[in-house]
């Protein structure tokens, strides 16, 4: 099994391009289900959530070719052939529940397994499938799958969501674009990969206004067309490396970076005593001076401070000076690798959804094991800034939402490389 083993100390420089946007091209693949006519997505990352993603559309009849080596996909849906998403590929990936509403709406019904994929809490899929209820869908579960029907189709309506949840406004707003009448999503998701999603739909032919804002409109349509869409920079890629030279020196460039897709970060990183600018090409970033400052963080929905970039504000805040608090709002269970850094030296302790970190000056190598995609990737920042060797173990989760991280960190100079344990 691959481990990553990294040598701390050394400050970085260069440059680091920024892929697509896993979340993004998850939520954009599925939109193919809803037409007979070609989808193709540019600037598509290559990780193993998306070859999932492959398989998975695949078995429903679907025909998916990765293109330029991997960053383009050309999907096409001219004929779904099975209605059944199976287990054994869904339990992978909870991003297989996207496929629920497309082939509810194009097809009146779909046999979908209940996700799995993911060890950071329970993350339910209640809220979509109430969304396809009030749409007129009929749900069944048993045996652990959703067995949906919508006899007639489905109608619009108006959802209101008890809480905010990406997943099930991209399920409910897919759905809807072919939908009789006008849906209403209201306390909708607006996070930048909705945007992108509503974008492409859109492109499609779709009929959608007030993407980005809690309220978005849908105009059914009898049918949707195909498309050519670039997915949207990864915000989630983008801030990981940014903290990369914020934790152990050096200036590096990100590109493709915009400010726009982590203003809340930047803001968090302003505070902590990193200088961001922005270039011709995407966003520059360099500590100021000496130790970094302790800051208070609590995630939010976007345009919040986002749960996916916690862990590696926690690697960060570990040598900070002073006490910072780091506040979970939106998953429980996030804290896994509080205790891996804590091999490393640091001084964690955490209550609940609350983590205090005091920082300490210098962080030790130590073997340490990652318990999910974002964790991995804390604590292979923890160890650029760490002295001596860092082993990180079961980075499969790592593969899952990095492409090629030793490649991008080696190039501005980090000592990093994988190995086989």
């Amino acid at each position: 099994m691959d481990q990553i083993l990294v040598r701390g100390g050394r400050p970085l420089s260069g440059t680091i391009p920024i892929a697509g946007a896993k979340n993004a091209c998850l939520t954009l693949m599925p939109a193919t289900l809803l037409s007979e006519e070609p989808l193709t997505l540019t600037n598509a990352p290559r990780l193993s959530d998306i070859a999932t993603m492959t398989q998975l559309l695949a078995s429903l009849g679907a025909e998916v070719a990765s293109l330029q080596s991997g960053q383009v996909l050309a999907l096409s849906s001219h004929a779904i052939t099975n209605h059944t998403a199976d287990y054994d590929i869904v339990r992978k990936m909870r991003a297989s529940i996207l496929v629920l509403g497309p082939m509810l709406a194009r097809e009146g019904h779909a046999v979908v397994s209940l996700p799995g994929g993911c060890a950071i809490g329970a993350r339910p899929v209640d809220l979509h499938l109430k969304a396809l209820e009030a749409m007129g869908a009929e749900l069944d579960l048993r045996d652990g799958y959703v067995h949906a029907k919508a006899s007639g189709g489905l109608k619009g309506a108006v959802v209101a969501f008890p809480f905010v949840s990406v997943g099930a406004t991209e399920n409910a707003l897919m759905a809807a674009t072919l939908a009789k009448g006008t849906t209403v999503l209201k306390n909708a998701a607006r996070e930048p990969e909705i945007v992108d999603l509503a974008q492409c739909l859109r492109k499609m032919g779709a009929h959608i206004e007030g993407e980005g804002t809690s309220t978005i409109t849908i105009e059914g349509v009898d049918r949707l067309g195909g498309a050519t869409h670039p997915v949207v920079t990864d915000r989630i890629e983008l801030g990981t490396y940014m903290l990369a030279p914020a934790i152990c020196g050096g200036e590096v460039e990100l590109l493709g970076g915009r400010l726009n897709l982590v203003g809340a970060f930047v803001a968090k990183l302003d505070e902590a005593g990193i200088d961001v600018s922005e270039t011709p090409r995407g966003l520059k970033v360099a500590r100021r001076n000496g130790r970094v400052n302790a800051v208070n963080v609590v995630t939010e929905p976007f345009p919040g401070f986002p749960t996916d970039l916690q862990a590696q504000m926690m690697a960060l805040l570990c040598t900070a000076d002073g006490v910072s608090v780091l506040e979970e709002r939106i998953f429980e269970n996030r804290f896994m690798h509080a205790p891996e850094l804590t091999r490393m030296g640091a001084k964690i302790d955490v209550h609940g959804g609350t983590a205090t970190v005091t920082g300490v000056e210098r962080l030790r190598g130590a073997p340490v094991m990652a318990t999910d995609l974002r964790a991995s990737v804390s604590l292979i920042l923890a160890g650029l800034a760490a002295e001596g060797e860092t082993v990180v173990s079961r980075v499969y989760h790592l593969d899952r939402g990095y492409e090629r991280v030793e490649e991008k960190l080696r190039a501005v100079g980090a000592d990093i490389e994988r190995v086989q344990a």
